[in-house]
């Protein structure tokens, strides 16, 4: 089973295993089977065979994986995840899915003329805002997962965290300086909150239980208030908690790329700081990564930042010597 050390991918050709995964042609038909003479079919046991030890070697591990973006989004990429996941439980890996619904939220809260401010990127959320967060994410959202996973032959349960209370959360102060004011000015921005803690015991349950949970990133206060929490937090400390095997990150971008416009992938965490120091992660990148090394230091022994645009993504990331994404490891692991 190959390594991916520190590595640049200069080409990822996704498309032609994703291609041998979902448009394989049936060659039975009438009772009758015939060979192809485009040879599609001696693909098959080239995946199989490349995938076994991975296989072999996460059976039985814990997988977060945070979905968002197009994957959401598009009707296709939606049911190739859902299919990825139930596939992922049937050979002994234990997903557990976060989920995020940015843009579902605010296409509900324009529905009801409700305008939405942000700040420092985070959507202010006062409390008739924060019923709608909780109607989309812990409804629409989550349950439209929770149905495509089940219809695909697997046995998924939505969460929330303020089920079993297992998402424990307190309010975020964002404090911002101006140069008007010495001191840092502290905004509220509403029931936007942080992880303060995880309590597992409900997760573990429905693992232990072939169940795959779906879980909302909503946390709840010690005053019973919801708070919205931002989806690759939760993903990260909820990782650390269940000590997983891996951390993926679904993104709306190849993964983390260099100055060429490569993909970066074999780091490890002092690495990353290097390319942090020298400004080759910044902007909307740096939080995913700072989850991903905080979660890789907390025990985690992989992340991964990998594209959700293309189909069966959590599958070639998984399964393949190459992958499709950014691999980020412990020093003592490969991942």
């Amino acid at each position: 089973m190959a390594a991916r050390n520190s590595a640049t991918i200069t080409d990822l050709s996704p498309a032609p295993l994703s291609g041998k995964l979902c448009h394989l042609p049936s060659h039975r038909q009438n009772g009758l089977f015939s060979m192809s003479t485009d040879n599609s079919l001696s693909v098959i046991p080239e995946v199989l065979t490349e995938a076994l030890p991975y296989i072999q070697r996460f059976s039985g591990k814990t997988l977060v994986i945070k979905y968002g973006g197009n994957a959401m989004t598009d009707d296709t990429l939606k049911n190739s995840f859902a299919r990825d996941i139930v596939l992922l439980k049937h050979v002994g890996i234990n997903p557990v899915i976060v989920h995020g619904g940015g843009p579902q939220i605010g296409h509900y809260l324009d529905k009801l003329n409700i305008e939405s401010h942000f700040v420092d990127g985070m959507r202010v959320t006062d409390s008739q805002t924060m019923d709608v967060v909780e109607m989309v994410l812990g409804g629409l959202v989550n349950k439209e997962i929770v149905s495509l996973i089940n219809q695909n032959g697997g046995k998924a349960v939505g969460l929330t965290g303020k089920d079993g209370h297992f998402i424990q959360a307190k309010k975020l102060h964002v404090t911002r300086k101006t140069p008007e004011v010495d001191a840092s000015e502290i905004i509220d921005i509403g029931h936007v909150g942080q992880v303060e803690d995880i309590s597992t015991e409900v997760v573990d349950m429905l693992v232990h239980s072939d169940f795959i949970p779906v879980i909302a990133p909503i946390g709840v206060g010690d005053d019973g208030a919801s708070y919205n929490i931002n989806a690759d937090l939760v993903a990260g400390k909820v990782a650390e908690k269940l000590q997983a095997e891996k951390l993926i990150l679904l993104t709306n971008t190849a993964g983390l790329l260099d100055s060429n416009g490569d993909v970066l992938t074999g780091l490890d965490p002092q690495r990353v700081n290097e390319l942090i120091a020298d400004g080759t992660i910044y902007g909307g990148m740096l939080p995913k990564i700072n989850c991903a090394l905080e979660a890789v230091d907390s025990g985690v022994a992989s992340a991964h930042i990998i594209d959700g645009r293309v189909a069966h993504s959590t599958l070639l990331e998984i399964f393949t010597d190459k992958g499709i994404g950014t691999l980020i490891h412990k020093p003592d692991s490969q991942g």
